[in-house]
């Protein structure tokens, strides 16, 4: 294994029944499962989202037509809700106790804030297509076309999109916050809940900034994994839940392991769909990636290999002098004629394991730890690999 696992496994509270009804769930049922969780957020989403979109209208007839309704329609169209899950995971791996709609309110603005970081990442890379159909700034950009405005229809469709973005995160927030306020561990989610952010924009900055270097280090594309993508995706989506439920200090530092360890997962995967996934399937270009030469795991490895190996035409086609968007093809024979492919399916499938057992040391229950088995698994493309939703 090249990269780097997280360590420190912990104990803490067992997995509890749990109580109550939530809207969503069905009629007066609290869900069973975080398949089931995640169904309960799409209603919850739906409703909260419309209630947004009201008030929009309020504000603004335009405003709401042409931001508010496109990122309703964003957040509503697809999406794993693997964030949702996770929340829910960590509740239950704590007990499951106390409000059991918390847990998928918390989820609902995790989603939003999802929503945010596509909608601003796709600008940053350019990229048209999201979940299957037109990003939210090539929407704007179609719109912009169609109504002949003036000026540049790239400009206005960008700023653009960094409006509905930041539209995203601040419903995000005020139902975190609303979350919050109503919990007797508040404190301690909007905790959770900044330092999240913070992670985000980090990790987001630095892949950025890899990109325009060059750069080829396993160790920052490791770094820019855990920030962008592990903290955010599982990690902190676990300790969210957990702290709903009242979970010590020890119990969550647990969780925090594993989740980075799934996360990271995750993120390995996603890379490799995004060097060798099929477009029909994932919703996204298999080239974007490449062509642009994203400082990923995979890439950093293949170098590393080639530079031992004396590879010098993998060195030359992945490199950052290499002969760029023409040659996705060659970058991805290089990708496996490296072994960095293989590589990087065994840290998958190690990093997972590492993952399963850190949950259980934290002594949830054996239902708690199926539901977490079974989320890793779909994380990390370990079970029905490469299935396909959007992210």
């Amino acid at each position: 294994m090249l990269g780097p696992r997280a360590t420190q496994a912990g104990t803490g509270a067992g997995a509890g029944s749990q109580a109550g009804s939530c809207a969503g769930a069905g009629p007066g049922r609290t869900p069973h499962t975080a398949r089931e969780a995640a169904a309960a957020v799409e209603a919850l989403l739906a409703e909260h989202l419309h209630t947004r979109l009201r008030e929009a209208r309020r504000v603004d007839a335009v405003f709401a037509e042409e931001v508010a309704s496109r990122l309703v329609t964003f957040v509503l169209h697809g999406g794993k809700r693997l964030r949702t899950a996770f929340v829910w995971c960590g509740w239950l791996a704590a007990g499951g106790t106390g409000d059991p709609a918390a847990p998928l309110r918390v989820g609902a603005a995790l989603e939003l804030l999802q929503a945010c970081a596509l909608v601003h990442d796709d600008v940053m890379d350019e990229s048209p297509v999201r979940r299957g159909a037109p990003s939210v700034h090539a929407d704007f950009a179609r719109a912009h076309r169609a109504g002949r405005m003036r000026g540049s229809a790239a400009s206005y469709s960008a700023t653009a999109a960094v409006l509905a973005g930041d539209l995203a995160l601040a419903w995000a927030d005020d139902l975190l916050a609303e979350t919050a306020l109503a919990s007797p561990y508040g404190e301690r989610l909007h905790e959770e809940w900044k330092a999240m952010r913070g992670e985000m924009v980090a990790g987001q900055y630095l892949d950025m900034r890899a990109q325009a270097t060059g750069s080829s280090d396993p160790a920052q594309a490791w770094n820019i994994a855990t920030l962008k993508s592990a903290l955010y995706t599982v990690e902190r989506p676990l300790a969210l839940g957990a702290s709903l439920a009242g979970a010590d200090a020890r119990a969550v530092d647990g969780l925090r392991s594993a989740g980075r360890c799934a996360g990271l997962a995750f993120q390995l995967r996603d890379d490799l769909l995004g060097a060798f996934g099929d477009p029909a399937v994932t919703g996204k270009s298999a080239d974007e990636d490449l062509r642009g030469r994203k400082l990923t795991y995979l890439l950093a490895v293949a170098l590393r290999i080639a530079a031992e190996s004396g590879d010098t035409e993998a060195l030359a086609v992945l490199g950052p002098q290499g002969p760029g968007g023409g040659s996705v093809g060659l970058m991805r024979s290089a990708l496996e004629r490296t072994g960095a492919r293989a590589v990087v399916e065994e840290e998958i499938a190690g990093l997972a394991e590492s993952s399963l057992r850190h949950f259980a040391a934290g002594g949830a229950d054996a239902r708690a730890r199926r539901e977490f088995a079974a989320l890793v698994a779909r994380a990390a493309g370990t079970v029905s690999a490469l299935s396909g939703e959007g992210a």
